[in-house]
């Protein structure tokens, strides 16, 4: 439900329907993935595998970045202050951002040890790597499916949500390699799937990177039209002209918009509730701060 009210020429709309809290999803996707990491870190070295250590590498630094995210999910429920008039919401967006940087980290780290491996390469045990990253396909995709509602909504919810997705294909990518491995006796293909899941790890990560940046720096968000937005403010009755529109994200899961509105006619309350709806109900847009200017000419006041 929203509500929308006037005071000297602005109107504020707010969404009060929350974000879905996914704090348990987040509790149960760190300890599976945790537990997985051990599993597979261990039998990783036990077989002398860097395609399963690199495997459980992004996976401890998929737990990692699932602590950051659910973190700053909860420093966003801080209540707004006089110093932090938004509350800590944007904590979600650093959560985001680091969480990027993260894994860019963590997939430099292994594709140094994979090209070692590829000059040198040595003998791997083909069946306990395609055993180990057969239980990492059923653990990352029950995680993913945690986050599949909620991704849609969140930026943060859908980093998890695309991490877990990315490992379940990489961890078939792993076991294919072991099949490979135990048909052709070839070692060298180890840690060459090893650079494969790296640099498609390393592309899906830099994807979240650029949209972090852009949240950070109070960009608007993916998904919000800004040519649209304009165009349905300016094709509202007695709208003469939009300007100072600014549409950035308080957090990860909510956009705000200002705006200036030249009415010649001067706004009503009724005219302030209509706006401030469409750009709701189109847009997914819930804190809106419209300001009405008025003029004698129908041109824009120009």
């Amino acid at each position: 439900m929203a509500h929308d009210h006037d005071h000297h020429g602005h109107s504020h709309g707010h969404s009060h329907a929350p974000p879905a809290d996914p704090g348990r999803a987040f509790a149960i996707g760190i300890t599976l993935n945790l537990i997985f990491v051990a599993i597979e870190a261990g039998y990783g070295i036990f077989a002398d595998s860097i395609a399963l250590v690199a495997d459980a590498g992004h996976n401890l630094s998929d737990v990692l970045g699932l602590a950051l995210a659910w973190g700053g999910a909860a420093l966003a429920k801080r209540a707004a202050s006089k110093r932090f008039t938004y509350g800590l919401r944007g904590s979600t967006i650093l959560a985001a951002l680091a969480n990027a940087l993260l894994l860019i980290a963590a997939r430099g780290a292994i594709w140094w040890a994979a090209l070692g491996r590829l000059a040198q390469p040595r003998p791997v045990e083909g069946g306990v790597v395609m055993g180990v990253a057969a239980i990492g396909i059923v653990i990352n995709v029950a995680t993913a499916l945690l986050f599949m509602r909620g991704q849609k909504h969140d930026l943060n919810v859908r980093g998890a949500y695309l991490h877990m997705v990315a490992d379940a294909l990489v961890s078939v990518g792993v076991v294919i390699a072991g099949g490979l491995i135990l048909w052709t006796g070839k070692m060298w293909i180890d840690p060459l799937i090893s650079l494969a899941v790296v640099a498609l790890i390393f592309w899906q990560t830099l994807g979240l990177l650029k949209e972090t940046v852009a949240m950070a720096l109070a960009g608007v968000p993916r998904g919000v039209d800004f040519d649209a937005v304009e165009g349905a403010l300016r094709g509202l009755d007695g709208v003469a002209a939009v300007h100072d529109l600014h549409i950035w994200g308080v957090s990860t899961s909510e956009t705000v918009l200002t705006a200036h509105l030249v009415v010649p006619a001067g706004g009503s309350d009724a005219f302030l509730v209509k706006a401030a709806g469409l750009i709701r109900e189109q847009f997914g847009i819930g804190h809106v701060t419209l300001q009405i200017e008025c003029c004698d000419t129908g041109d824009g006041c120009g």
